[in-house]
């Protein structure tokens, strides 16, 4: 799961889904002398080195038009986000201002006598980094070790179908072994925030290196762009993992028509929250052939999200008293979420909860959390929508066990050992119990060594490794999935 709710906040560059558009051109005359545009124009990448240890370089490219016209945009390489718009480009006596309103940041330098560096610093929602550009002369590769290159040894191909019980249309790439027909199929359920097919997230596209895989083990597989994603339609913010199991059944249905794909033999492998999504489906559809839960839960949200704080914080070096008030300000606005129905009185309980922390915080406290006084306001409005919202609501309180109890087809759970996000000891002992409670006759759970949260091979399993390791998905939870889905389809290699 993507979402981590705490009053200490990691700063990152926050992006929007579909941020892939061209900015605006900026006429020359607002702030570019067209004789000074080549001495900017072209590619500038620098490195900010953000809270927890993580590193996100950003690529700047800033260009002109036969009118005289400059644009640019911004690509956050580590976060797998191109084309984000940059509002307003500035320069004047070698001072360059680069203004991207869409996520409350602007990068303010001075080109440096060698005409290749920008020394500057970049702001973003408060909070002020240092960032040092530099010129190159092309984009860098952002393909991780595991990416597969293309031409595949199978077919590719883009597909659209519909769940017409949510108005939702949805969008997204199925791969088809050049083998004889029909095959086994699996649909593949991302974690929680909004994910394209490939659940990319710092650069890493695990859902892309997984079907690849399995494709070359003779299984087809469908992944999809969640709703408002790519091209699926749908508000994504009013929907909860029940809504999205929806769209789950929508891709079974959907699988059926096609008569490539064998119907008795179509199951579901969810990672993180899509582990939550997985069972429901299962329990409700006779048509599940086997699930996969990759890091899913056996314990309620509220459970885990505790765990995940004290887990991720421990990694990070935060001192006991700080865990402490957070952990103390988590249940207080849990329990406003929990005991209080109405959005708008749950909003203003929740927001006086937020604003007294805030202002029984350190100045340096302050900093390193992440708000600042000047958009104090809209920091605080934004996480209070984000506890408020029909998704959270949901997820605190929703209870799995139940549901796992009348899973009845096989079933493989799987954790990483140092998965610090859904806790592998706690949420694999409800899994197995909650399975063998509901009389299932086949399941397998496993935790895998040195594992982090997205399967990675891992030092602290902390989230701000993510994006260091090169490795996508380790080989050994690769192996495993595969075996097991091709022992339960009955495909021999």
């Amino acid at each position: 799961m993507n979402k981590k709710v705490v009053v200490c906040l990691l700063l990152l560059i926050i992006v929007t889904a579909g941020s892939g558009c061209v900015s605006e051109p900026v006429t020359s005359d607002e702030g570019v002398n067209s004789m000074d545009l080549e001495e900017i124009e072209g590619l500038w990448l620098g490195t900010l080195q953000v809270q927890g240890g993580m590193e996100v370089r950003l690529l700047f490219n800033i260009s002109s038009s036969p009118d005289g016209s400059v644009s640019a945009t911004m690509d956050s390489l580590d976060q797998g986000v191109k084309g984000i718009p940059v509002e307003a480009v500035t320069y004047k006596d070698k001072k360059l201002h680069l203004d991207v309103k869409s996520i409350r940041g602007s990068f303010e330098g001075t080109l440096k006598g060698d005409g290749k560096t920008i020394e500057g610093e970049w702001k973003q929602s408060g909070s002020v980094l240092p960032l040092v550009l530099s010129r190159i002369d092309e984009t860098p590769d952002t393909r991780k070790e595991q990416d597969p290159v293309k031409p595949y040894p199978y077919d590719e191909k883009e597909v659209v179908y519909e769940n017409a019980e949510a108005g939702v249309t949805l969008a997204g790439t199925l791969t088809l072994p050049r083998s004889e027909g029909p095959f086994p199929a699996v649909i593949l359920i991302s974690g929680s925030g909004q994910q394209n097919r490939d659940e990319e997230i710092l650069g890493h596209r695990p859902f892309l290196v997984l079907s690849d895989y399995l494709t070359r083990r003779g299984i087809a597989v469908l992944r999809v762009d969640d709703r408002g994603v790519g091209g699926s339609t749908g508000d994504f913010s009013q929907a909860t993992s029940e809504d999205f199991a929806g769209d789950v059944l929508a891709g079974i249905e959907y699988l059926k028509s096609r008569e490539e794909i064998d119907a008795s033999r179509i199951g579901l492998i969810g990672h993180s929250e899509g582990g939550l999504i997985a069972p429901i489906v299962a329990s409700s559809s006779p048509d599940v052939a086997f699930i996969v839960m990759m890091a899913g839960q056996g314990i309620t949200g509220e459970e885990i999200l505790y765990l995940q704080s004290d887990l991720i914080f421990r990694a990070e070096g935060i001192d006991n008293e700080t865990i402490a008030r957070n952990n103390a300000l988590m249940k207080s606005m849990y329990s406003v979420i929990k005991e209080e129905q109405n959005d708008t009185v749950a909003a203003e309980k929740l927001r006086k909860l937020l604003m007294d922390e805030v202002a029984n915080m350190s100045e340096e406290e302050k900093k390193n959390s992440g708000y600042s006084e000047d958009v104090l306001e809209a920091q605080v409005n934004a996480q209070v929508q984000t506890l408020i919202s029909p998704w959270m609501r949901f997820f605190l309180t929703y209870d799995p066990v139940p549901t796992l109890m009348k899973v009845k087809c096989p079933v493989l759970a799987i954790n990483g050992e140092k998965d610090l996000q859904v806790p592998p000891e706690e949420n694999l002992q409800a899994i197995e119990e909650a399975l063998k409670a509901g009389g299932n006759k086949d399941y397998t759970v496993k935790e895998l060594p040195g594992l982090n949260h997205l399967f990675q091979t891992a030092e602290t399993g902390s989230p701000s490794e993510y994006a260091k390791i090169n490795e996508t998905i380790s080989p050994v939870a690769l192996e495993l999935i595969g075996d097991w889905v091709s022992e339960h389809t009955a495909i021999t290699d």
